[in-house]
């Protein structure tokens, strides 16, 4: 997907939600245990009750991984499902890889070739050649930890060195790598203050926003700070979409949660 399309369906939907696939058996439906894949199961469900109101849908991988081979096939039908049945949905696998390039190189064929996300989060912690192996792929992304919404952020990633905040240094060098211009970055919603000082140096990038509700983030403090001309924003939500209900009706409340975040963007989009 090319940004310009991303931004397309940001505004025919009038939302730019993401929604966190962050499944753990021991928190979805009791009912769906008993189903031959009940990772999927429940994916498939939020997908079919929440795709009208959500632009991406972001899997966090360890969620799958943890569970191995079973795991991984269930990563694997949920995108597969997703690129089938929703093609204009913006795929992220929230993998958060980074290693010396040619690691970096398999990767990416991993998740933008095989499995075929639009996207991948990456840690830049290694340099441009740990990243630039996942902007070669065409209409790809990669998505590059900048300012994170853990309490550990703060131990190295707004230390002042040279003058300057790490975070600032990260995002400025990252613009001069090859295919650049694919490059979005996470900012996390509780550092909703520093938005505006990343836009100085990534004016026009694609932000991906952790953060907003559970971990109590505001999406109109998000807003006032990061939105750009194109929104240019994608503000995720996992627990409070995926599981607004442990019982039969948990899609139909992830669903009225969706709305909810959507009717929201849409009111902030048209001011």
């Amino acid at each position: 997907m090319t940004t310009q399309q991303l931004i397309q369906q940001i505004r025919t939907k009038k939302s730019f939600l993401c929604i966190g696939l962050d499944v753990d058996l021991n928190k979805i439906p009791k009912h769906l245990l008993d189903a031959e894949d009940p990772i999927f199961e429940f994916n498939k469900a939020i997908i079919d009750a929440t795709h009208d109101l959500c632009v991406s849908y972001k899997p966090n991988t360890a969620f799958y991984e943890a569970y191995g081979l079973k795991g991984w096939q269930s990563l694997q039908k949920t995108i597969a499902y997703i690129n089938e049945k929703h093609p204009e949905i913006f795929t992220i696998a929230d993998a958060k890889r980074g290693d010396i390039g040619n690691t970096s190189t398999m990767y990416a064929k991993a998740f933008l070739e095989d499995l075929d996300f639009d996207s991948v989060t990456v840690a830049p912690y290694m340099g441009k050649d740990s990243v630039e192996p996942f902007l070669a792929f065409e209409n790809k992304h990669a998505i590059m930890l900048a300012l994170t919404s853990n309490e550990g952020a703060f131990d190295f990633q707004t230390k002042t060195t040279d003058g300057k905040e790490l975070y600032k240094t990260v995002i400025e060098t990252s613009k001069t790598w090859k295919n650049s211009e694919n490059l979005m970055y996470v900012v996390g919603a509780t550092k909703a203050e520093y938005f505006a000082e990343i836009r100085k140096i990534a004016p026009d990038n694609f932000l991906l926003v952790p953060g907003v509700g559970a971990q109590g983030g505001s999406l109109a403090e998000v807003c006032r700070y990061g939105m750009n001309a194109n929104v240019g924003l994608l503000v995720n939500s996992s627990r409070a979409v995926i599981y607004a209900s442990g019982g039969l009706d948990f899609a139909e409340k992830a669903k009225i949660e969706a709305l909810k975040l959507q009717q929201e963007m849409e009111e902030i989009m048209n001011k």
